[in-house]
C-alpha cells in the first residue's frame, strides 16, 4: 500500500467499497484506503471498514445546519487526511457543491447503467422496463449534475430474454466490481486526463485487453 490516499463515501452494504479494498490489499492498486464516511450509522460498510482497520466517520446530515455546511465538513475531514481521490460507493445523496469544488475531477462514482442512458435511481430497473438489449455500468467523475460527469470506463452487459430486474442487476454488479477498481488504479497511476467532456486514458488498460467486457453473445 501507499501512494494515493482514498476516501470512501457509502450509505449501505458497500460491496464496491469491498472490491476496492481487495484490489488495494492485493496490490493491484498502489494506494491506501484512509477513511470511510457514512451518513447511515447502520450501514454494513462500517463493518467492512472495521474488519480492514479503516477509520470510519459517521456524519448524519440532520445534525448540520444546511446541506452546504454538511458537505463542507466532509471536505474538511477528507482534506485533513490527505485524501487525493473520493470514491462514492453507494452514497445515496447528491453531492453538494462545497465537496465538488474542493475535489474537482477527484470524485468518482459508479452507476448501474450505460450513461447517459438511465441516470438517477434504479438504473437497472429503468433499463429492464425500457426493453434495451444491452445495459451495463459506468464509472464517471462527479459534477454538479445527476450522473452527468465525464465518463471514465463502461462495461456492457447483454440483457437476456429471461432476465428479471434482479438477475440483470446481479450480473451488472459483477462488472461494477471489475471496472471500479480499474478506474481507481488508472487514477492512482496518473493515467487519466479530463479534456472537457472526454476522459483520455494513457496506455492500455483492462478493457483494451478484454478483461472487463463479456462477449456480447453470452
Amino acid at each position: 500500500m501507499g501512494g494515493l490516499n482514498i476516501g470512501v463515501l457509502a450509505s449501505g452494504r458497500g460491496s464496491n467499497f469491498q472490491a476496492i479494498i481487495d484490489a488495494v490489499e492485493g496490490g493491484y492498486i498502489k494506494a491506501t484506503v484512509s477513511v470511510l464516511i457514512t451518513d447511515k450509522p447502520d450501514a454494513f460498510a462500517i463493518q467492512r471498514a472495521k474488519k480492514h482497520h479503516i477509520e470510519c466517520i459517521i456524519m448524519i446530515p440532520k445534525q448540520f445546519s444546511s446541506k452546504d455546511v454538511y458537505f463542507e465538513k466532509i471536505a474538511d475531514e477528507l482534506k485533513s487526511r490527505g485524501v487525493g481521490l473520493v470514491v462514492l460507493a453507494g452514497f445515496m445523496r447528491i453531492v453538494g457543491k462545497p465537496l465538488i469544488d474542493a475535489f474537482r475531477n477527484r470524485i468518482i462514482n459508479i452507476h448501474p447503467a450505460l450513461l447517459p442512458a438511465f441516470p438517477g435511481l434504479h438504473g437497472q430497473q429503468q433499463a429492464h422496463e425500457y426493453g434495451v438489449k444491452i445495459s451495463g455500468c459506468t464509472v464517471h467523475f462527479v459534477d454538479e449534475g445527476m450522473d452527468t460527469g465525464p465518463i471514465i470506463i463502461q462495461a456492457a452487459v447483454p440483457v437476456r430474454d429471461n432476465d428479471t430486474e434482479e438477475s440483470l442487476a446481479a450480473r451488472i454488479l459483477t462488472f461494477e466490481h471489475k471496472i471500479y477498481p480499474e478506474a481507481v488504479r488508472l487514477f492512482s497511476e496518473g493515467r487519466i486526463r479530463v479534456a472537457g467532456r472526454k476522459v483520455e486514458i494513457e496506455g492500455a488498460f483492462a478493457a483494451d485487453e478484454g478483461l472487463i467486457n463479456p462477449p456480447l453473445s453470452k
